[in-house]
Order: C-alpha cells, then structure tokens, then sequence
C-alpha cells in the first residue's frame, strides 16, 4: 500500500477542521468542552425525539456505530483483482509459560 503523494495537504486540513471544532466547543462552554459537549448532544436528543431522520440516523450512529458497507471489487484482464482465502488460523503463544 502506498501513503498520500509528495506535497499531499489532505491531513493538514483534517487538523485544520479539528482545531476549528475544539476552538468553537471551548467558546461555547466557556472552557469547558465537555459542558458544551453535552449540552449539544442534548440538543441531539431533542431533535431525534420530533422523529428527524438524520438526527435518529445519526443517534443510533453513535450508539452503535455506523452499520458495514459492502465494497465491491472490479477489474479487468490486464489488471484482475486478486483475492486469496484464508482456509486456516493457527495462532501459537509464544509467551506461554505452562509448558
């Protein structure tokens, strides 16, 4: 597998948002990120209980995670997709000091 081309900022911005996020969560509980963080996940509930759907897609998100998504793998002759099966696990404790 190969990392994110030379010069590739993608990361940054991710950071970028990040701070944005914990910058505005300190303003609005003065200091306090987890007072402003439950006072939003409040509001959260509050919309979920009127029945919004993405408020309730979003709560059960939380809660449970988000549900698996297929992936769907393609190719073609020149360049096949290779999938290999794993028909057996062996797993050895190397640090077993019964025996």
């Amino acid at each position: 597998m190969q990392g994110a081309p030379i010069g590739n900022k993608n990361a940054a911005k991710g950071k970028m948002w990040h701070g944005a996020i914990l910058r505005a969560l300190d303003k609005r509980g003065c200091g306090d990120r987890l007072a402003a963080l439950d006072e939003l996940a409040t509001k959260l509930l509050d919309v979920v209980a009127t029945g919004d759907l993405p408020a309730l897609r979003e709560f059960g998100d939380r809660l449970d995670g988000k549900p698996a998504q297929s992936v769907s793998l393609t190719g073609d002759e020149e360049h096949p997709v290779a999938v290999r099966l794993v028909e057996r696990l062996i797993i050895d404790n190397v640090n077993n000091t019964d025996s």
